[in-house]
């Protein structure tokens, strides 16, 4: 990419007026007053009209690109101020900025990989040198000419024919800037991508990721596939499931809560190793860590265990942190992080003992009274598990900076994972944390369906005193499992949140293209 700022050349005069005037230029949709915003709509709705009635069709049907902003730069930057290399192309993209200079005129076109500015002159450009009096920022058009340097070194194509392709109706934010507001950011976040190419990033390093992610998995052999997404009962997690209703069918469903145990239905079918990437939903609060609609990837190996599933988070963990930075270390917050296995792991209780100097045990009657002691409130028929985990989110949770693995979870919170084969009271449950945060989860999955029956009627217990979370007995998934399950490692990883600590965002929604938000109150419609 050049490094003139804005794509301006220094050819260009410092300012001059525009089609619509400067004041429009830097009009913000969510900031200027309704009246103000009228005119602008009707200025447009105006060329838009004129444009008609001399035959230029505003809303064309296609257009051959034959180049790109970022690959013009790469070949062509190392040219001298004032080159030209007689190389035909044709452009296409978003106007970003216009400036007129007597019979000169500059235009800066955005398109998916960057600006190229336009070099217009009224002998060289023809009769598209007379289009541009009915042109607005924000309009799409496509031109062809030659590739060449200003004098002053701006990367340039010479302008020979000109095409409108779409007419913008209504103005962009302000041209550079782009919205200031953040959650008009999110809220309308098609302005923001078109207005900043920054913004653009988290969708990149999003693509990235899931590369990365399917390169790993793919090279190991395992399979990609789809399990539904509306479901008969909410399973494969502890969360409240968003409710709708099948109208054919006559029955009501839920929006998944997890992948797990349709894939380990496929286990039980024969597919030895498997993964799904896919939207799940949670009817929960939304805050910078959660949202109730995230995409997960979830991972089964059958004859592993959540020792395999560790090395394969590290592995998919380094993968992406290389393909996002080209390092296993990047900066997140004022802090250095690195991926680079191996990871420490400690165990749950074994950390929550040393943060609090005492020995915790599930079988202490006083868990309740510790926890509200620590600032924890918690219900005192709460089961000692959930209590110790409430604890161990509040007090050790935060302090993980650099990646660990978190092992050995009460039993009562890991419904679906095998027994820990040291201590039955625990399971061979894991989650790996970074920067504070949980990444996903990982098991030696259960596959004793007397068990993973006695599981589910413990758990309907606790839905039975109130906890809405608890999980669902699931008479089918329970039926798969007597007709045999291999031994198995289970992984759950939060794409979002994995995302937004290599990409250093502020929250999910920054990572999340069309995040959920409250309606909008008190806009002009």
């Amino acid at each position: 990419m050049s490094g003139t700022p804005a794509g301006m050349s220094e050819d260009e005069p410092v300012a001059g007026p525009s089609p619509e005037g400067d004041p429009a230029e830097t009009l913000q949709d969510e900031e200027e007053p309704h009246g103000r915003l009228q005119e602008v709509l009707s200025a447009r709705r105006q060329k838009l009209e004129r444009l008609r009635a001399k035959g230029v069709q505003p809303f064309a049907l296609s257009f051959t690109k034959t180049a790109e902003a970022a690959g013009l730069h790469a070949r062509f930057d190392v040219l001298g101020p004032g080159e030209d290399t007689g190389e035909l192309c044709s452009v296409a993209g978003r106007i970003m900025l216009i400036r007129r200079q007597g019979r000169l005129s500059f235009i800066t076109l955005r398109d998916r990989t960057g600006d190229i500015q336009l070099f217009m002159t009224e002998a060289g450009s023809g009769q598209a040198y007379d289009l541009i009096d009915d042109l607005d920022l924000g309009d799409i058009i496509g031109a062809h000419g030659h590739v060449m340097k200003t004098r002053r070194g701006e990367l340039s194509v010479a302008v020979e024919g000109l095409t409108l392709l779409t007419k913008a109706l209504r103005p962009l934010p302000e041209k550079w800037k782009g919205l200031r507001d953040p959650e008009a950011r999110v809220r309308h976040r098609y302005l923001d991508l078109a207005s900043s190419l920054e913004s653009r990033r988290p969708l990149m390093a999003r693509a990235a990721l899931l590369k990365a992610f399917r390169k790993v998995l793919d090279e190991r052999g395992f399979l990609e596939v789809e399990t539904p997404v509306l479901q008969p009962i909410a399973g494969g997690a502890l969360a409240r499931p968003f409710v709708t209703h099948h109208q054919a069918l006559g029955l009501d469903m839920y929006l998944r809560i997890s992948l797990e145990l349709y894939l380990k239905r496929l286990l039980v079918g024969g597919l030895e190793r498997i993964y799904e990437i896919g939207r799940t939903f949670r009817n929960e609060g939304v805050d910078r860590n959660h949202s109730p609609e995230f995409t997960m990837l979830e991972v089964y190996q059958a004859y592993g265990d959540y020792g395999t599933m560790m090395e394969l988070t590290e592995s998919l963990v380094a993968e992406s942190a290389r393909a996002l930075h080209g390092s296993l270390q990047f900066p997140f917050k004022d802090q250095e992080l690195s991926v680079e296995p191996p990871w420490p792991r400690i165990t749950v209780l074994g950390s929550l003992s040393k943060v609090l100097g005492e020995e915790i045990a599930l079988d202490r009657p006083d868990l309740a009274t510790l926890a509200e002691r620590r600032g924890v409130p918690v219900d005192p028929r709460r089961v000692p598990g959930k209590i110790v985990v409430d604890l161990w989110e509040h007090l050790v949770g935060p302090t993980l900076v650099q990646p660990t693995f978190v092992m050995d979870f009460p039993r009562d919170v890991s419904p679906l994972a095998r027994p820990n084969r040291r201590d039955p009271m625990l399971t061979e449950h894991v989650d790996p944390y970074m920067a504070g945060i949980e990444l996903g989860t990982a098991y030696s999955e259960l596959t004793d369906p007397d068990d993973q029956r006695a599981r589910f009627e413990a758990q309907q217990e606790a839905r039975r005193a109130g906890d809405e979370e608890a999980h669902p007995l699931d008479e089918d998934f329970l039926t798969a499992l007597e007709h045999g399950m291999p031994p198995a490692g289970g992984l759950g990883i939060g794409i979002d949140r994995l995302l937004a600590i290599l990409a250093d965002a502020a929250s999910l929604r920054e990572v999340i293209a069309f995040p959920h938000l409250r309606p909008e109150s008190g806009r002009d419609s």
